[in-house]
Order: structure tokens, then sequence, then C-alpha cells
């Protein structure tokens, strides 16, 4: 039996930009906690959470990690996540795994790109949030500047509940007992009226008790508006710390510990019944006695234990030698064993509570984003999606040895089952395989997985840019399909109008025929026609969008009508229409951030100008950096990271999402044109 129940559970995401000391962070609570005898450290390659040779090696964390830690009766989960924006995928998709989110930010950079944008994901995920600011001992820090600018960023409802104190080697507690002594900035005093007066405005009861009667509040009378004010954002508590010198780590425990709520405190995950209109929202509770529900965040595949599917129990119990249901599937599989992860370390248990994050391993249908359960009655049950940012840089891929092709299949899928931001796609038409992923880190450490874990070597070259064809304008197409060959021939005739939808409305197929004139079962053969040059391609063979097709008239005949005929006449009317509604060829656009030392702007912004770029706006950061924010098209950006190295003498950075999708100029689609044409003919 667990040691522990769901109330004492405590799930906690480290998250926020490479180098603010999310490793060293974890190490610093393991060892004070007693869960490891010393803390291991980013140079010398033996933390509990960078386990992998390559994270060694680049000192970086590249994925996910999960451990835990027990205290004064309550048992901490915390998941480690990289920094790298090229890895932000992998950082998001654990958010569903987690009540907090603890944004953790370098005293010494500020908050970087990163920090931001898991910030907006823990944000839509509504999900409880603390800042943690480490590095408090660095020279030259300025906290209270960080502090300002941490408040003007994200809220004036970020407030300290302890305060660093002699220059970042102690922290003074704030909230627990306001006692302390002189503080680098503000007061123990301040921060603790302040942070009180915060906390009992979502209780009114408690707000007179403080206000009227002048009745100092103890902790424990604060706890339950504590919570509240987590739930709803109107706190966020900000702590400070030094994981390289442990001050502020036991204070940061007891925060964790006594403050950061449990699976019944902190806001209930999304999670959902059904799918388009029929779907609704359904409850799932922390009841040990209800059904088993939980959820897989992440899959890894191992080379010595198989595939490994991590999941967040979110209700019931589940114990070895039961059975669970993946999704909407008939059979079940067994859990033969159950463990809990220590970085790389598989510990087995016999129970899994709610809260518990745990792991079963050799479950070949497990995939990420599924639903495991134990009774029917939760069929089609899912967890509402994270918004995941879409890949965007592409490599085009072949294997360098004949014979390959499968293994590097097999090796590419697996790759995909376990990371919400790599996909894989085939390009027919170019006859191409393309890995898409966040960044050029991204994939440069797929490529070492595919030859050191699948052992399998690839020949890479840039690819297609993945370009849209849509229309702009309305028009009519029709077309005869007559074909008689001796027997039966075939016979079917076609008249439809195209018309544009907004950007995103994908595409829309109408039957407004009337008294018969095309028999219902062929509509959807001239569907099959019409989608068929949706995915080749009618202007320059890029997959078209944001489309609607009404088809409206048409003949039939009762002998030579054939499915095929009416496939061909939809799709050469289709053709006739779009060449007829003013068609595009559209361009993904991106957002880019880049960061440099200033000395360089100039140079930056000419440069972008040069790849049909736009700057909208710039911002100062620390140590004589700064971030420009701008739109370019994806197209222009091959072989940008060599150039910005060669601009800032290798010193800057970039990231890049996309924005939109716009019209290429007129000279690049008579190109793009003319090439597919010669390819036709």
């Amino acid at each position: 039996m667990s040691d522990y129940n769901a109330e004492d559970v405590r799930n906690i995401a480290l998250v926020g930009h490479a180098g603010s000391g999310k490793t060293s962070l974890v190490e610093a609570l393991l060892v004070a906690t007693k869960s490891i005898p010393e803390a291991g450290s980013i140079a010398r390659g033996n933390t509990v959470c960078d386990h992998d040779p390559m994270e060694r090696e680049l000192q970086h964390s590249l994925d996910v990690a999960i451990t835990a830690f027990n205290a004064h009766g309550k048992h901490v989960n915390l998941i480690d996540t990289p920094g790298f924006p090229d890895f932000l995928g992998r950082s998001l998709s654990v958010l569903s795994a987690v009540e907090t989110a603890a944004i953790v930010i370098n005293a010494d950079s500020g908050i970087e790109p990163v920090t931001q944008r898991m910030w907006k994901g823990a944000d839509r995920r509504n999900l409880c949030r603390m800042i943690v600011i480490n590095k408090i001992d660095a020279p030259g820090v300025d906290l209270a500047a960080v502090t300002a600018q941490v408040r003007e960023t994200f809220g004036a409802e970020c407030l300290p509940i302890n305060l660093p104190a002699e220059g970042g080697k102690r922290v003074v507690d704030c909230f627990f007992q306001p006692a302390g002594g002189e503080t680098d900035f503000s007061s123990v005093e301040e921060a603790h009226s302040t942070i009180v007066d915060q906390v009992v405005e979502v209780d009114e009861k408690l707000m007179e008790v403080y206000l009227e009667q002048g009745q100092e509040l103890k902790p424990e009378q604060l706890h339950d508006p504590f919570e509240e004010a987590l739930r709803e954002a109107h706190l966020i508590p900000i702590c400070y710390c030094s994981a390289e010198t442990g001050a502020g780590i036991p204070e940061l425990i007891t925060i964790l510990e006594r403050l950061m709520p449990n699976p019944a405190e902190g806001n209930p995950p999304p999670f959902i019944k059904g799918e388009g209109a029929e779907r609704k929202p359904v409850q799932v509770s922390p009841d040990l006695s209800q059904h088993a529900i939980a959820h897989v965040f992440k899959v890894v595949n191992d080379p010595f234990r198989g595939k490994l599917g991590i999941f967040r129990i979110h209700q019931g119990r589940i114990v070895p030698n039961s059975q669970l249901l993946i999704g909407d599937a008939r059979k079940p599989f067994k859990v033969n064993h159950l463990f809990r992860l220590h970085g790389n370390e598989l510990v087995e248990v016999d129970e899994g509570v709610p809260g518990d994050i745990l792991a079963v391993a050799r479950v070949d249908d497990i995939h990420f984003d599924a639903v495991l359960h134990d009774s029917h009655d939760e069929d089609h049950f899912h967890l509402d999606s994270i918004e995941c940012p879409v890949p965007l840089f592409g490599l085009a891929i072949s294997p360098t040895k004949r014979g390959d092709e499968q293994k590097l299949t097999d090796a590419l899928h697996k790759l995909e089952d376990e990371d919400p931001c790599f996909h894989v796609e085939h390009n027919a038409a170019a006859n191409e395989t393309v890995m898409r992923g966040l960044g050029e880190l991204h994939l440069k450490v797929l490529m070492r997985r595919l030859s050191e874990q699948f052992h399998v070597e690839v020949e890479t070259r840039p690819p297609k840019i993945p370009y849209r064809e849509t229309i702009t304008g309305k028009a009519e197409g029709h077309h005869r399909h007559k074909k008689q060959t001796g027997g039966a021939g075939q016979f079917g005739e076609v008249f439809l109008r195209v018309e544009p939808l907004e950007q995103g409305g994908g595409f829309d197929f109408v039957d407004a025929t009337v008294g018969g004139s095309i028999p219902g079962q062929f509509i959807p053969s001239i569907e099959k026609g019409v989608r068929q040059v949706l995915e080749e391609g009618a202007v320059a063979g890029y997959p078209m969008q944001d489309v609607r097709v009404t088809v409206y008239d048409g003949k039939f005949h009762p002998v030579d009508s054939k499915d095929i005929a009416f496939a061909t006449a939809g799709r050469k009317a289709f053709i006739e229409a779009v060449e007829k509604a003013k068609p595009v060829v559209m361009e993904p656009v991106v957002k880019i951030r880049i960061v440099a030392q200033d000395s360089a702007m100039g140079d930056l912004a000419g440069d972008l100008s040069s790849r049909r770029g736009r700057i909208n706006g710039s911002e100062t950061k620390t140590l004589g950096r700064v971030a420009i924010d701008g739109e370019v098209p994806l197209a222009e950006l091959d072989s940008y990271e060599s150039r910005l190295k060669s601009l800032t003498g290798g010193e800057g950075t970039y990231g890049i999402e996309l924005s939109h999708y716009a019209p290429v100029p007129g000279n690049v689609q008579k190109q793009l044109s003319d090439a597919f044409q010669r390819a036709e003919d």
C-alpha cells in the first residue's frame, strides 16, 4: 500500500529558460530532503535529471525528467523541463500532469523568451503558478529590479512570499513567521501585509475579521483562501533561492509542502467526453474509490526497457496485475509492473493513488495523450489537448545504406511517438521524407538518436518550403467526362462553384444538387476527385486550403455512370474553377525573436529587411543585449543560423514560431507555377 494519500501529493513542473538553474534546483531540493546523499553538478554530468549522454555533453537538459522527494509526510513530484526553445513542446506537454507550474528565473538574466512562453502555456492550462528567482547570490545582481520586471511582465498579483538578505546569502520568510531582520530590499513587514491583504480579498468573512477587528491571522486561517487565490491567479507567490549555495531551499520546500495545492485543491483537469459537436466536459475527481483514470503525458522508447508510458493518475487507484484500457480500445492490457521514476531509474511500487506520476513498460499500444482507465464507462474520455508550437524547421532525409528504408521508417515513427513537436511527412510529388521540428538543435539531437539508438545513418538536404495554395475569388467549373472504348462506357458531368474561406477555414464540401441530377451515391466520388486536387495542388503542386466547393448540378447515365467517371469529372471541374478564381500560393510567415549584443542591432535589422522581413519591436536586456521581434517568410531563413553567427560573432540566438500564411510575391508564384507545369508536362 502507498504510504501517503492524494491529499499529501504535490505535483510541480519546474519550467523556464535554459540556464535558469532548474536541474541544479532539483538537486538542491533532493539533497535538502535527504533523497540523495550529495548534489550532482551539471559540469560533472552526474545530476539525477540530466542522465542522457547528450545532455551531459551539452550541459543542458534536452528532455523532461521526473523525480520526487518525501518530507514531513508530503510526497512532492518534481518534473524538470528543458529550457531551449527547440524543446518547448516537450516542456508544454508536462503541464497536463501537474497542479503547479514553478516558473524559474535566472536572477542574472531576468525574464527570457521561453520563460514567457511557458507562463502563457501554464495560464492557458489554468494552472496555479509560483515564481522562483534562482541564483540570487550572483555578483552585481539587482533583485529589486528583477522583481519589478516580474511584476511588470506577469502582473501585480506576483508578490514576494520571502525576501533575500545579506546579498543573497540567506532568505527571510515573510509569511509563516514574519519576524526576520533586514532584507536586501523592501521589508518583511511590508511583504507580509501585502501578501495577506491579497489573500483575504477572496474571502469576505476573513477580510472582515482582518480589517474590521484588526485580528492577526495565522497561516492555518489563510490556507483555504490562499489556495483559492492560487486557483484564480489572484496571487502568484515569488520566492528567492540559490541552488548552488542552498540559500532559500528550506523555505522553498516549506512553501511546496504547505502552500502548493494537492490534486483536490488545484483547478480540475479539463477532461472531455466525445468529439466534435458531441464533446462535453466531464468531472474527474481525485477519489480513490472511483474508477481509475490516468493520462499519458510522455512516451519513451527505451532500447532495454521497451516502450515506456509515463502517466499521471487523476482518479481511482492502479495496482500491479490490474487491467487497463487505452482510450476506446475494447481489449485491456495487464499492468505487470508499476514504476515510479527517479531520473533514469525505475523504482517498482505496489500502488498508485490520485496525483501519482508512474510508468508502465512494454505496452506497445500505449501512446502520447492516451487516457488509461479500467471501465468502459470512461470510453471516449480524453484530456483537452495542450496547444504546442507548429514544427517548421525541416530536413529531407534518406538512408545512407540501401535497404534501410523500413528501418528508418520504424525509427522515425518511434521518435514521433515521443515528441508532440516532431512530425514526419512524406511528399509523394517530390518523393522525399521530411522530418520537422522546432529548430536546428531539435533536429540535430534526433539525428544523433537515429544513429546511436536506432543505428540508422541518413543523408540530409534542405526540404521544400511548406507552401499552400488557396483562391481569392469565386468561380464556377464544369466538366463532362465521357469515355467509350467498346462495352460499358464511363459518363459523368459535374457543375460546381468555388469560393474562399477565411484563413484557417480548411475545406467545406456542399451538395446542393436537386431533382436527382446526380444520384446520391456518386456525390462522395465527386468529393474524392476534389480532395485529390486539394492534396496535389492546382497552381504549383502544394496542398490547397480554405476553400468551399459546392456541387449544384450535373448529369448521369443509367448504365455508363460510375464512381471513377464522377471522380474524374469532379477533379477537372474543380481545376477549371480554381484557375478562374484568382488562385494564389501562400507561404508561411514566422514570428522571429533574435537575442544578441546591442552593437549588432543595425546589422541584424538590415539583414532581416533583405530577407523580406520586418521588425515589430525591440527590448533592451541585461548585460548589453537586445531582443529583436519581427516577422519573416520561412523561405528566407535558409542557413540563417550560420548568418546570425557571422553577424554576432557566434553570440546571437533566435527562435521562431508560425505567425500566419501570406501570398508570395508575383515573381515567386510564377517560378513555382512554371516549375510545376514543367513537371506535369
